[in-house]
């Protein structure tokens, strides 16, 4: 089941995704994240859609690697055992990465990985079930907690992320990436990651049933934006990110299975390339190229613009949207030349290594 075609596939994915991460990040803090017009809105459509692909490829991940058709008990065991070490290092690297990048989705990932652990073995339609209720959740909690607490939206900072109830808040509720509903993302890759992509129409499937639920909700959402309905309604119709409303999670998971499948469907056209090859290792080293990006990416952009870096929205005057598409697109290809020097030595990337040392 595990071909070159689709292991190149979806390593394409994450080197896609990774692409976006930079200019989300980038953008976030240098430029302008709620400029919607010519090219500041392209940019600012890979907000929210980078993230929801990154957490969708990272439960394939944790799928893919407990793929085959049976296990004995301690197998699985050992697979468990894994996963709960692996969640516990990426929630504790990721915490310490939010003193820098109060923005930081790691640790979020620790616990989509820790409650999916539980559920590695289980019948593939309870990851859809699950997701349900994920959703179902936290659109309970949106009903008795005001989305707003803890939050100051002028600089994008979370103000009692350091106390009991804040971080509790934070991690559940309404942080960035918030295990509700934020996990029904990891567990849909998990469901996709037990489809067999070697069958042609498996990825029809889910590009077809992707692109229609992605144009009706995307069409719903415009009507919204153009119709004379209730304020409430226009705002939960609408939601971009936060909060992370239906509508919201419709279209960012739809759109995210459609560019999976396509890349897919490229790595089986290019999968002899070296082209293929290099992206693909740049893929493997999400995880490193993630926090270079955040510390090394974001220093030396700020030192190239005459900028300061403080991890949160200031007063400082913009960065021109050329200018951090074409630092992205220069950081990105950086990344891809580290890559394919660093697999002339290394299988994984140097924080993949310390991941699975510890």
């Amino acid at each position: 089941m595990e071909t070159n075609n689709r292991i190149i596939g979806f390593d394409l994915a994450r080197a896609y995704a990774l692409f976006g991460m930079f200019i989300v990040n980038f953008n976030t803090v240098f430029g302008s994240h709620a400029n919607h017009d010519g090219l500041s809105g392209f940019l600012n459509l890979f907000n929210g859609n980078s993230s929801t692909f990154f957490v969708i490829l990272a439960g394939m991940g944790v799928a893919l690697m407990s793929n085959r058709q049976h296990y004995d008990q301690i197998e699985k065991k050992n697979i468990k055992n894994i996963v709960f070490k692996r969640s516990w290092f990426l929630f504790f690297i990721g915490l310490l990465l939010y003193l820098w990048w109060p923005a930081d989705i790691l640790h979020f990932y620790g616990g989509y990985m820790h409650i999916a652990a539980f559920l590695l073995f289980v019948p593939r339609r309870w990851y859809i079930a699950s997701a349900l209720l994920a959703i179902v959740i936290w659109h309970v909690l949106f009903l008795v907690i005001p989305f707003e607490n803890g939050w100051d939206f002028t600089t994008l900072r979370y103000t009692d992320f350091w106390t009991v109830s804040g971080f509790i808040r934070n991690t559940f509720y309404n942080g960035w990436n918030p295990i509700f509903p934020w996990i029904a993302y990891f567990l849909l890759g998990m469901w996709l990651g037990r489809l067999n992509w070697n069958n042609k129409s498996v990825k029809i499937k889910v590009f077809a049933v992707a692109e229609v639920i992605y144009l009706a909700t995307e069409g719903l959402r415009y009507l919204a934006e153009n119709s004379k309905m209730s304020l409430d309604a226009k705002m939960y119709l609408t939601a971009d990110y936060l909060p992370p409303t239906l509508p919201f999670l419709l279209s960012t998971a739809s759109l995210s299975c459609v560019i999976l499948v396509c890349t897919f469907w490229l790595g089986e056209k290019i999968h002899h390339t070296r082209f293929a090859s290099v992206l693909a290792n740049t893929g493997r080293m999400t995880l490193t190229h993630y926090i270079l990006s955040l510390t090394l990416g974001m220093i030396v952009l700020a030192l190239l613009s005459g900028k300061t870096y403080t991890g949160a929205i200031t007063d400082q005057s913009p960065l021109s949207p050329t200018v951090i598409l074409i630092y992205s697109a220069f950081y990105f290809g950086a990344a891809v030349l580290f890559s394919a020097l660093w697999s002339t030595r290394f299988k994984n990337g140097p924080f993949e290594l310390l991941m699975r040392k510890i």
